[in-house]
């Protein structure tokens, strides 16, 4: 859901990546409750953290407490933002029990994305 979101946020302003610890697919709960916001996710597929080893990237952002425990170092000046988050994927219930937690987490990621993106708007308007 970051990445979607992100990418709809920052337009082309920024190059969006996204991968995970232990990747699997993207569930279904998360591309409806991005397509209520307007952004398709249907095409995205969950990609391995390994496949990003040794590229540089100017942030990377964990947003559950495994991925930040277990995500490699990078290369370069990548500043390390860790953001917790429950993972939706593993709340149990209903339907409309984990379409409800998907949208909370939605939201909050969005919170910090556009804090985020405020944070370096500024910083670079003071360069």
């Amino acid at each position: 859901m970051a990445e979607g979101l992100l990418r709809q946020m920052a337009g082309d302003r920024l190059e969006v990546s996204s991968a995970g610890v232990a990747p699997t697919h993207v569930r279904r709960e998360a591309i409806k409750v991005m397509a209520e916001l307007g952004i398709d996710i249907s095409g995205h597929h969950s990609k391995s953290v390994e496949e990003f080893e040794g590229q540089e990237f100017d942030y990377v952002i964990t947003v559950c407490d495994n991925a930040n425990e277990q995500c490699p170092v990078f290369p370069g000046n990548t500043k390390r933002i860790h953001w917790s988050f429950e993972d939706p994927a593993a709340v149990q219930g209903d339907e409309l029990k984990r379409l409800a937690i998907f949208q909370r987490v939605r939201d909050e990621i969005r919170g910090q994305l556009l804090d985020l993106i405020r944070q370096t708007s500024a910083q670079n308007r003071e360069r």
